[in-house]
């Protein structure tokens, strides 16, 4: 079987990693991180990362290119994956029905049209023929959606049992320059108020440390798993690293902080509650809240440390196990064998 592949995000080659392992007698094309298949990617996906305006209107140009050609190439390949990166993915879609329009497609990570953008779902179940979900709630949205696990349980082997007391304590500033930036100095001087040794994570993709600014009071690790299972605590930014510490079972304060105008325009389109993907879960399950969300003005000194004191450890461990029932386990296995009928 030939796979032709689209996967533009860190995240996305993340979980294509554990994927291909139960794709035995596979060949690949299409987008990937160059150094997870030995078949060299027609593109790799840092060629898609965006550093600022001017880029933006030369990944325009190259995405539309790149969308051409492999919906050429899909005409030599028996089956089609697209992974999250719907601003990519959606047209690529489309532009593989018009050329090649038997050729079976599969979404894996499919779009957040319960955040936004619901607009989406109609494009998701014209063009592609198996929807599948990472969410159990994603049915509600998706019609003919199939939930086979979520793929973070197929990447996490370590689930804390009891609440931790490593005297460690972890700080996650995101994975984009402006969260970074933004959340940075008042990571700082949370980590001076708190006598603990202090993990900065910083992502295995980022080299440009000096975004950071003075990191001597941390240590820095690359392992988001590792350093979530090393710590009793964790100030996370928004993101997968929030569900990530939610299945470990390492509790934390959700801290996120935005230009105020990105800020309200979100608020305008966004139709959740919550922020932390751990919350939108448990609100779906109508289990209330899991963990503390700080958001913009909140993300102060005074406040972080008080969401740090009066966090129940014990009742976040139940959360936790009750998350794992929830999502039920990892998804790549059933997955390859779904590829492959």
């Amino acid at each position: 079987m030939k796979l032709l592949i689209s996967a533009l995000e860190p995240s996305s080659n993340l979980h294509l990693k554990e994927l291909i392992k139960y794709l035995n007698d596979t060949e690949f094309a299409g987008i990937y991180d160059k150094n997870l298949i030995s078949t060299p990617p027609l593109y790799d996906m840092r060629e898609f990362s965006v550093m600022g305006f001017m880029d933006i209107i030369y990944k325009y140009f190259k995405a539309k290119e790149a969308i051409k050609e492999l919906a050429f190439i899909s005409c030599d390949c028996d089956r089609v994956i697209l992974i999250d990166a719907p601003a990519f993915n959606i047209p690529l879609a489309k532009e593989i029905k018009k050329v090649n329009p038997n050729i079976k497609i599969i979404y894996y990570i499919l779009p957040k049209v319960w955040a936004w953008k619901e607009g989406r779902i109609k494009k998701v179940e014209k063009y592609c023929d198996k929807l599948i979900s990472i969410f159990p709630f994603e049915k509600n949205y998706f019609r003919n959606s199939l939930y086979l696990g979520n793929p973070l349980l197929d990447e996490i082997d370590k689930f804390k049992s009891r609440v931790s007391n490593n005297d460690t304590i972890a700080f996650l500033a995101g994975s984009r320059k402006s969260e970074i930036e933004a959340l940075m100095p008042t990571f700082r001087e949370v980590a001076k108020k708190i006598d603990k040794k202090r993990l900065l994570v910083i992502p295995k993709f980022l080299e440009n440390l000096s975004i950071y600014g003075d990191i001597s009071d941390f240590e820095v690790i690359r392992d988001t798993k590792e350093a979530l299972n090393r710590s009793d605590f964790a100030f996370i930014c928004s993101g997968t690293a929030t569900l990530e510490a939610s299945l470990i079972g390492t509790p934390f304060v959700l801290v996120y902080r935005a230009k105020t105008i990105d800020f309200l325009i979100a608020k305008l389109f966004v139709k959740i509650k919550f922020v932390g993907l751990s919350n939108i879960i448990f609100n779906f399950e109508n289990l209330g809240k899991f963990h503390i969300e700080l958001l913009q003005d909140d993300v102060n000194l005074k406040n972080i440390l008080e969401a740090y004191g009066r966090c129940d450890r014990e009742q976040f461990l139940i959360n936790s196990k009750k998350l794992r029932e929830i999502l039920k386990g990892g998804v790549s296995k059933e997955l390859a064998k779904t590829i492959k009928v």
